[in-house]
């Protein structure tokens, strides 16, 4: 008679590791925070993105541009996210015109901080801003 409730315990126990594995494998696991170098050719498309989500998303007329880097952190997991920290400043360029553009001057100059976490896949070549905090600097 004991044989017979072998059965049922072995595929509740095949279950429960199911279950587990399953809510592993949807739980974001880190697998490393690091600093990176913003030569690397990721996180150079990464900031391009930045930049260009926040001079879409901005009010202002004129376009921002990085001025400097002060921190990039990538996390990774799944996909990869960075955690960047920059000073930007208002260019002469407006919105329409996208070239390399200079810094303003005088009255018009504006400087900001800001930082972003951006999600990347970037083989993908898919990015999202998950947040973006920026203030007057």
């Amino acid at each position: 008679m004991g044989r017979h409730w072998q059965a049922p315990h072995l595929l509740l126990a095949i279950l429960v590791a199911l279950v587990s594995f399953t809510y592993q494998a949807r739980r974001k696991t880190f697998i490393r925070v690091q600093e990176e170098n913003a030569v690397e050719t990721q996180v150079k498309d990464t900031l391009q993105y930045a930049t260009n989500m926040y001079n879409k998303d901005s009010d202002d007329k004129y376009n921002f541009r990085i001025l400097r880097i002060l921190k990039i952190e990538k996390q990774v997991t799944d996909h990869m996210e960075y955690h960047i920290t920059v000073e930007m400043q208002r260019t002469i360029c407006l919105k329409s015109e996208s070239s390399n553009c200079a810094i303003q001057k005088g009255e018009l100059r504006k400087q900001i901080q800001c930082y972003f976490s951006v999600f990347a896949i970037p083989w993908f070549e898919k990015y999202k801003v998950l947040k973006k905090n920026c203030s007057d600097g």
